[in-house]
């Protein structure tokens, strides 16, 4: 068992996502930066959807009751084995009564946290992904089960990666979205010359970002959107839906990013910028 004794700001079981439930309203969910969480799960030769703990800008405090070993990625939150430094993108053995704890945060918002073979929460509709509709654990993970078999015997091929600054990657990637023409070609303009602000209202359903690109009259049905679809609403404001988010909307669905900027937009926060390219 992990024994989570301090929780953080927002500590979540996450894995690649629940697929094929759309249909019925149940958004994808799974790691907001995949690529940092399958980095973390690689580095210890996991299966590609083990679950991991995905811990957002203050991390938990947790205590193993037994020896497993364990990978850090993404987001630099300053990790801490046994109250001494231990670098992310590396891969560390733990002991029975080893504790992990995270300081200062220094670059990104979103860390990932494997252990050897994955967290063993309840599957819900094929997935461990937490989405508090759907799954009885609490976020706050009370506890959590961590399998242990034959890790004394693991031998990791790689130990540690260098990893470039979390922080550089400014630029979305987009394509065109469905109603990207209602657009004037002024407004395309200010897409794509244009910097935008992280808002105060970001979280794992959106995005939103401060500044304007114009109003618009064009109306429409509710119709199917995506992790990565940027809606518009009518006084021009962009909402970026992310895993979490709804599987329907009715504002105008003008780009959508590619899954390696949707990453990207997972470690940024408020009152950082990013640009918007199309590729």
């Amino acid at each position: 068992m992990l024994k989570v004794n301090k929780s953080g700001f927002f500590t979540s079981v996450q894995d690649l996502g629940r697929f094929g439930f759309r249909h019925m309203g149940v958004p994808v969910s799974g790691a907001m930066d995949q690529a940092s969480a399958s980095l973390a799960n690689a580095m210890l030769e996991n299966e590609e959807n083990a679950a991991v703990l995905e811990i957002t800008m203050t991390g938990p405090l947790l205590e193993f009751e037994k020896a497993t070993w364990i990978a850090i990625s993404g987001a630099n939150l300053s990790p801490q084995l046994n109250g001494k430094d231990i670098e992310n993108h590396s891969v560390h053995k733990v002991n029975a009564g080893d504790t992990l704890a995270f300081g200062k945060h220094i670059d990104g918002l979103r860390g990932y946290l494997a252990v050897k073979n994955g967290f063993q929460t309840p599957s819900i509709l094929n997935s461990r992904s937490f989405y508090s509709p759907i799954t009885e654990q609490d976020h706050l993970l009370a506890r959590a089960e961590v399998p242990y078999d034959e890790v004394m015997e693991f031998e990791p091929k790689v130990t540690h990666i260098i990893r470039g600054d979390i922080d550089k990657f400014k630029t979305l990637n987009v394509s065109p979205g469905p109603e990207f023409d209602v657009l004037s070609g002024e407004q395309k303009e200010l897409l794509f010359k244009n910097k935008f602000t992280i808002a105060k209202e970001n979280n794992r359903m959106a995005y939103q970002l401060e500044e304007s690109i114009g109003e618009h009259t064009h109306a429409m049905l509710t119709s199917a959107t995506l992790p990565g679809t940027v809606q518009v609403t009518p006084g021009g404001k962009l909402i970026i839906l992310m895993r979490d988010g709804q599987t329907t909307g009715g504002y105008p669905r003008i780009l959508q990013l590619t899954e390696e900027a949707i990453d990207r937009l997972a470690q940024k926060t408020f009152g950082d910028t990013i640009s918007i390219k199309l590729s």
